[in-house]
C-alpha cells in the first residue's frame, strides 16, 4: 500500500460524535454505516467511542479502502469494509445480513486523498492527467467529457452542476482548443477557464476553475444521482431511534438532503383532525434547525470545513408521534374552548410547557439549536 498519501482531518468530528451518540451508545450490540470511508478519520472515533458498535464503511476509491483498513486493522473484528458507492447500501446491508442501522454518517465531496494527491486530477491548482474518478477501476474519466461532449452538453454540465455563470463560454473555449489538439492536462483547463472568464468576475470568488472543476467531478462521478438514491434508502433502514447525519460542501448536495428530510419530517394527514391517521405521521425529526455551519476554530484549523452545511434527523416511534400529536391537539382544542362564552377561566388550562415534546412536529426546535 505505501506510505499514506494527502493530509486528513475529520470535519466536524466532535459534533458528529455528538449527534451519533444517543443512537450507537444503547445497549446491546448497534450498526453504524459511514457512507463515505474515505481515509477513516469519522469511523476511527466512532469505533473509538462506542466498543459495541460494529462498522460497515463505504467507499468507491480502492486506494482510501487500503489506507482505512490499514488504520482500522485494531478493529478487524467489528468492521466491514466494502468497494461500493453509497447508493448500493441496500445491496451491501442484505450481502452482509443486517436488516437496520443505528447510526449512518455521509461526508460529502472530495476526499482529502484525491485532492491532495496531483495524478488523480482534481486539484485545478497541481497540473495532472484529466481523471477526477473517485473509483479509478471504473467510468469515464474527466478528459473524455471534456474532448467529447458537445457543446450544449458541455455548458449544461457546467452551469448545473458547477453553478457557473460563463458556462456557455468556457465550453466553447473547450470546443476551440481540443479542435487543435486533445486537452490531456488540468492545469491546460483550468487555463483556459480562466481566460473565458472576464477579468472583474475573476477578482472574487475563489479560483475561477473551481466551479468547472467541481462540475466535472459531479459529472464524472454521478455524484447527485447516487445521492438522491442514497438518502431515502439510508432513512428507510434505521431502526427506531436511529440517526442520520450528512455533510455537505456545495449547494447542490445540501439541497437534496434538505428535500429528502423535509419529506420525512412532516405530517402527511389532514391538519384539522384530531388524532394521527396511522401511516400519516412524520417518521423523523431534525436534529437541528436548518444547516448547521462550522464555527470560526473549526474552519481556523481545518479550512476545508469551510464550506460544510450539517444536517441531522432521528427515526421517531410511529406511535408515539401519533400520541404526541393527539396531547398537543386536545390541548389545542382546550385552549381554544377558553374563549368562548362560559368555558372556565384561563387557569383551569394546563400549562403548555407540560405537553408531549417528543420532537414529532417540524416547527419544533433541534437539538442544535
Amino acid at each position: 500500500m505505501g506510505e499514506l498519501r494527502g493530509t486528513h482531518v475529520p470535519v466536524l468530528l466532535e459534533r458528529c460524535l455528538e449527534l451519533l451518540a444517543p443512537a450507537l451508545g444503547r445497549n446491546g450490540r448497534t450498526v453504524h454505516v459511514d457512507a463515505t470511508l474515505g481515509l477513516a478519520g469519522h469511523a476511527e472515533a466512532v469505533l473509538e467511542a462506542h466498543p459495541d458498535t460494529v462498522l460497515i464503511g463505504l467507499d468507491r476509491d480502492t486506494e482510501a479502502l487500503a489506507h482505512a483498513r490499514a488504520r482500522l486493522a485494531r478493529f478487524a473484528d467489528r468492521i466491514h469494509l466494502e468497494h461500493a458507492v453509497y447508493d448500493e447500501l441496500p445491496e451491501v446491508l442484505d450481502r452482509l445480513g443486517y436488516r437496520a442501522i443505528d447510526g449512518i454518517l455521509f461526508d460529502l465531496g472530495v476526499s482529502s486523498l484525491q485532492l491532495d494527491v496531483p495524478d488523480r486530477g482534481f486539484a485545478y491548482a497541481q497540473d495532472a492527467p484529466l481523471d477526477m474518478r473517485m473509483d479509478q477501476t471504473r467510468g469515464v474519466t474527466a478528459e473524455e467529457v471534456v474532448n467529447t461532449y458537445a457543446h450544449p452538453d458541455l455548458a449544461r454540465v457546467l452551469r448545473v452542476y458547477g453553478e457557473e455563470k460563463f458556462a456557455g463560454r468556457i465550453a466553447s473555449a473547450i470546443i476551440r482548443e481540443r479542435e487543435r489538439g486533445r486537452i490531456t492536462s488540468s492545469a491546460r483547463l483550468a487555463e483556459l477557464v480562466r481566460e473565458s472568464i472576464p477579468a472583474p468576475a475573476r477578482r472574487t470568488g475563489g479560483h475561477p476553475a473551481k466551479r468547472t472543476f467541481q462540475a466535472l467531478r459531479i459529472e464524472v462521478n454521478k455524484e447527485l444521482a447516487a445521492l438522491e438514491a442514497a438518502l431515502p434508502a439510508a432513512l428507510d433502514k434505521l431502526n427506531v431511534g436511529g440517526r442520520m447525519v450528512v455533510l455537505s460542501y456545495h449547494s447542490l448536495e445540501d439541497r437534496l438532503t434538505k428535500q429528502a428530510l423535509a419529506d420525512r419530517v412532516r405530517s402527511k394527514g389532514p391538519v384539522d383532525l384530531p388524532v394521527e391517521l396511522p401511516g400519516s405521521g412524520p417518521t423523523f425529526r431534525l436534529l437541528s434547525r436548518g444547516a448547521e455551519l462550522p464555527g470560526e476554530a473549526e474552519v481556523a484549523a481545518n479550512p476545508r470545513a469551510a464550506s460544510v452545511r450539517l444536517r441531522a434527523a432521528e427515526r421517531l416511534d410511529p406511535e408515539a408521534a401519533r400520541q404526541g400529536r393527539t396531547d398537543r391537539e386536545r390541548y389545542r382544542r382546550r385552549v381554544k374552548a377558553m374563549h368562548q362564552p362560559g368555558t372556565g377561566s384561563p387557569g383551569s388550562v394546563a400549562d403548555p410547557r407540560s405537553t408531549p415534546g417528543d420532537g414529532s412536529g417540524t416547527d419544533e426546535k433541534g437539538e442544535g439549536t
